[in-house]
């Protein structure tokens, strides 16, 4: 038999190879070498080329560990260890370098050192950890043997290690991130996708009213991030009451997100139930603009049930005034009209939604205030500091709802061309329908924006180099070995993650695959049916 040496050299595969298993050949190469110049390496005497060659061997194990992602799909596409639990974790965390960064927590527990988790909790962990690290090496050990053996097929032995490789792989992921942050319980995912219903039906109502329009959806306005909560809080109160904000049950009940508020809300539903029709579409629109219109001016559409009309709304009034001066020309408090939808039939077998208070408790209500309009106020201030309390306390839940309901509530794409459409026309379409934005604030110049429109749209952007680039250039966040850089393919600058959540077809720049795309050139550049 050949030595093994000479072996390697004799069957070793070709780099320009696009199969699998001659990619991980050379990724495996690549982590093996710089593995063995740290070894060789004093850090004391040369801290900087040591920072140096650590970055390389994270840059390629994260490599390495994407060859063996796509191998485990090509190879055990039905018998992968389920992913489930992703849902459960804060949306931070989910970043595409989430499994490098489990490889590494893995060596440093395995070292016995802590970074991120409490000693305790560091101990339980290692036994895990060691099992994975050994899983991963037998998994390159067997890869790297099939590889020069038969690169094109995977024998049993593959299949085997690779399906221990992902179970080890996923229960680590769960215990470490269980241990570094509070997952969430299987009840509590319940309740905000019942969060996101009624988001969702709260945006299709705003949108039969004009509150909203679908230009602001589709174009992501960021006004719309504070609105459809403040609307939902309405929505969730009154017309679906029975929903995920119903107040009939505690505390303990609701979700996470609206659980402390729970007493604050019960004071708003009772004000919301003092309401007429036209005063409860006055407050929606104040919600949706930040500005209160003037309750004496003409009638403001019905809130319920029935589209918003053709005319020109009433000039807004800032609530910025003294809202306990009784402005001269105030009506006095008025009994509260009827909301048709309270009035409605109900279905046989449902409970009743319930109604605008009347009687002593209205009466009792509305005399706790000036007028009608330090009224709508407080209830102003109360929802719009329960909503801007979420995006506070919940950021994170609030991001992950609000971008379910968006990609629910969007416009869908456009339909292809038609059968006898020439590639190049519609090429030339696309061309000149992909960037839109000429004052932009992240493009160097608006010659440069107005420039992604035409012919030159066909080329590439500049590539910014990782070396001229310490932070994000969205944030301004610096990068560590944590927050790691990522380039946008529509502009070609550096952002971390969190500003770069997106990925969109680029065909303009012939990717007709979605690829990652920064957060401004998402929203600023690309024409809605390439997102």
């Amino acid at each position: 038999m050949l030595p093994a040496a000479l072996r390697r050299w004799l069957h070793r595969p070709k780099r320009s190879d696009p199969r699998l298993l001659s990619q991980f050949f050379y990724a495996d190469e690549r982590v093996s070498r710089v593995v063995m110049e740290i070894n060789g390496l004093d850090a004391e005497m040369d801290p900087q080329q040591y920072l140096v060659l650590l970055n390389q061997l994270h840059l390629s194990q994260a490599h390495l560990l994407a060859v063996i992602e796509r191998i485990m799909e090509e190879c055990i596409p039905t018998q992968r260890h389920s992913r489930d639990y992703l849902v459960k974790f804060p949306e931070e965390l989910l970043v595409d370098n989430l499994g490098n960064h489990m490889l590494f927590a893995a060596e440093c527990l395995l070292a016995g050192t802590f970074i991120e988790v409490e000693e305790a909790d560091g101990i339980q962990l290692r036994p895990q950890a060691r099992n994975l690290l050994c899983s991963l090496e037998l998994v390159r050990a067997v890869l790297r043997e099939q590889s020069l053996s038969q690169p094109s097929t995977y024998s049993e032995p593959v299949r085997a290690v690779l399906i221990q490789f992902d179970r080890l792989f996923a229960e680590f992921e769960l215990s470490y991130v269980s241990s570094l942050v509070a997952v969430k319980s299987p009840e509590e995912i319940y309740r905000q996708q019942e969060i996101i219903v009624l988001f969702c039906e709260t945006v299709e109502r705003a949108l039969r009213l004009g509150y909203l329009t679908q230009e602001m959806i589709d174009g992501y306005e960021p006004l719309l991030m504070f609105t459809i909560p403040r609307l939902a809080i309405i929505s969730g109160l009154l017309i679906y009451p029975e929903g995920p904000l119903s107040l009939e049950q505690s505390p303990e009940q609701m979700s996470r997100v609206f659980s402390p508020f729970y007493n604050l809300l019960k004071k708003i539903r009772d004000l919301l139930r003092v309401l007429s029709a036209e005063e409860l579409a006055l407050l929606e629109r104040s919600l949706c603009t930040a500005d209160l219109e003037d309750p004496c001016g003409p009638a403001a559409p019905p809130a319920w049930g029935a589209a918003a009309p053709k005319a020109d709304p009433p000039a807004p009034w800032s609530l910025l005034e003294d809202p306990h001066a009784d402005p001269a020309g105030s009506d006095p408090p008025s009994p509260p009209a009827s909301h048709p939808s309270t009035d409605s039939p109900q279905p046989p077998g449902s409970s009743p939604r319930p109604g605008p208070l009347r009687g002593a408790r209205c009466s009792e209500l509305r005399s706790r205030y000036s007028s009608t309009r330090d009224m709508l106020h407080t209830l102003f201030v109360c929802i719009s500091g329960v909503a801007d309390q979420l995006q506070t306390n919940f950021a994170s839940d609030l991001r992950s709802i609000l971008k379910t309901v968006f990609k629910i509530v969007a416009s869908q794409p456009e339909p292809a061309g038609e059968p006898g459409a020439s590639p190049d026309a519609e090429g030339e379409a696309r061309a000149a329908e992909a960037p839109c934005a000429v004052d932009c604030p992240l493009c160097s110049s608006t010659a440069e924006a107005a420039g992604r429109r035409g012919a030159g749209a066909r080329s590439l952007p500049e590539w910014v180099p990782d070396s001229s680039c310490s932070q994000c250039s969205a944030c301004r966040s610096p990068f560590t070995l944590l927050r790691r850089r990522h380039h946008c393919r529509s502009c070609g600058k550096i952002f971390c993650s969190r500003c770069s959540p997106h990925t969109a077809a680029l065909p303009h720049y012939g990717q007709p695959r979605p690829v990652r795309v920064c957060a401004h050139c998402y929203a600023a550049h690309l024409a809605p049916r390439h997102r």
